[in-house]
């Protein structure tokens, strides 16, 4: 694969794991039955936690981007193995 191929597909895989990672340890002022000052939401985190969540995103993202390349290069899985995909015609 090139490599520009393989920076789109960690890219679109970073932000699906960022999604799935974002409500991890989350607690919001309303959940811990604190205070909701005037003009937050309250479904707002308190402590959000970015850093630690960006970090664990690009590891995430990391290993499972490292797997899915072993398992195409390993030749385990390749683009013949799906029927369903057309021939291309050029």
């Amino acid at each position: 694969m090139r490599i520009v191929t393989l920076v789109a597909i960690y890219f679109l895989l970073w932000w699906m794991v960022l999604f799935a990672v974002l409500p991890w340890g989350a607690t919001s002022a309303h959940e811990s039955g604190g205070e909701v000052e005037p003009g937050h939401a309250p479904s707002a985190p308190l402590k959000p936690m970015m850093l630690k969540k960006l970090a664990a995103t690009t590891v995430i993202a990391a290993a499972i981007m490292a797997a899915g390349a072993w398992i195409v290069r390993s030749g385990a899985v390749s683009l013949d193995s799906f029927p369903f995909l057309p021939s291309p015609s050029f």
